[in-house]
């Protein structure tokens, strides 16, 4: 896609997420609607929000049990020193601000019948509609010998915040000459780029501060997304990093914490530094509150309403959103759709044909980036959420200097801008 196809693509993009997919006409008050949110990260903080921008008349509580929410996107570059940890937490008076009542506490049970969330700090909250952004949770039993507690010191630092510091502190602390073991899982997880956008992080570090040193990565998977443009950028920056994949005996299937030694079926590797991400599904709640049907949550996708309570919303990387990726941007693109479906149920109205927006940047270098971005629309005979045909695109593998040096900036804009939409 050409620069200026790019450009105009983004901004029609987010233009249509924020008003034309949605609209905001304007709707009469009406006293009782209350929508309670479970969830503070990128899709439930941007539900509750555009809630209460859509119909201010909506009581909206948002129950988040940490203070501060840290974003999975942009954390590889903490892992480089190109960000710094603070740089990717955020707080929720942005989302007071609009007039939702954010709860402190940590959700126990979700009642479809009796309407109600239940709390930790044994507090109960009436709902008309939910929205469940339960984010994911880790399959520990696919991995023999990694479990929450080994993840204290192998982490997966698949949720950021302090897995992400404990991860940047061990490869400091790691030896020139070392290796840093990457165990990618299997589909679907969330961000399917993020592995090897973190090898090619913690390459650049490597290079410029430790340059005897490797990264490993073992695969449960044969190919990769973005495959072409990694392997691309990592010959032409000279990274050291060598990809096995599952038909190599890449896939990990047992861990010695002890021996920091990662097994597959034939091979063992020993690390200096490693970082296992384990297979994924639906975070606890979703699980708790029987939402899923398997790993995940399955979901009328024009209203991502819950297949199996109605009334109960679910968005995000544990819903069943067919062709999107588990991505921020997905999750604040369904939080969108989600939030104009809510509010017309609650006013009496018939939800409209949503369409959705993703844009996943990479940065692979200093100045070194690509994406990848599609528009899509809900087909309803179809019961499938499918890109529109030449609406996006991705980097071309071709593009020169420039361009890939302007993708990062463009990372760098996004970041801002779905920071400042979700939290702000």
């Amino acid at each position: 896609m050409s620069e200026m196809t790019r450009r105009g693509f983004v901004k029609l993009a987010g233009a249509a997420t924020a008003a034309g997919t949605l609209g905001l006409p304007h709707i009469a008050r009406a006293a009782g609607k209350r929508v309670v949110v479970v969830g503070g990260g990128t899709g439930g903080a941007t539900a509750a929000k555009y809630v209460r921008m859509m119909d201010p008349s909506v009581e909206v509580t948002l129950i988040e049990k940490n203070a501060h929410y840290h974003t999975c996107y942009m954390s590889n570059e903490v892992l480089s020193g190109e960000r710094t940890l603070d740089s990717i937490q955020f707080g929720y008076d942005g989302l007071k601000g609009h007039g939702v009542n954010v709860v402190m506490d940590e959700v126990t049970a979700i009642d479809p019948v009796a309407k109600k969330v239940t709390t930790k700090g044994g507090k109960s909250y009436a709902f008309d509609r939910a929205i469940v952004s339960p984010g994911i949770a880790f399959k520990w039993e696919t991995i023999e010998g990694y479990d929450e507690q080994v993840a204290e010191k192998i982490p997966h630092a698949w949720k950021a915040g302090p897995q992400t510091a404990l991860l940047r502190k061990q490869l400091e602390a790691m030896k020139d000459g070392g290796t840093v073991i990457i165990a990618a899982p299997p589909n679907p997880f969330r961000c399917p780029p993020g592995p090897y956008e973190r090898a090619s992080q913690i390459a650049m570090y490597l290079q410029e501060h430790k340059p005897k040193s490797k990264v490993l990565i073992l695969d449960a998977k044969d190919k990769f997304s973005k495959q072409g443009l990694f392997t691309a950028a990592w010959k032409k920056f000279g990274y050291n990093i060598e990809w096995v994949k599952a038909a190599e005996d890449g896939k990990v299937l047992r861990v010695d914490a002890d021996k920091m030694t990662v097994y597959g079926d034939l091979t063992e590797h020993t690390g200096d530094v490693i970082n296992v991400i384990p297979a994924q599904k639906a975070g606890a709640i979703a699980q708790m509150a029987d939402l899923t049907d398997g790993d995940w949550c399955p979901v009328d996708k024009g209203t991502f309403e819950s297949k199996k309570h109605p009334g109960i919303h679910v968005i995000g990387d544990a819903s069943v959103a067919t062709k999107m990726p588990k991505s921020g941007y997905s999750a604040n693109s369904q939080a969108k759709v989600a939030a104009a479906a809510v509010v017309d149920l609650l006013n009496g109205r018939t939800p409209g044909t949503p369409s959705y927006v993703n844009t996943c940047y990479s940065i692979a270098g200093k100045d070194h980036g690509f994406s990848v971005a599609a528009i899509y629309r809900y087909d309803a005979a179809e019961d499938l959420i499918a890109p529109v045909k030449g609406a996006g695109g991705l980097t071309p593998g071709d593009a020169s200097a420039a361009d890939f040096a302007r993708e990062v900036q463009y990372a760098h804009s996004w970041f801002n801008n779905i920071t400042a939409d979700t939290f702000g």
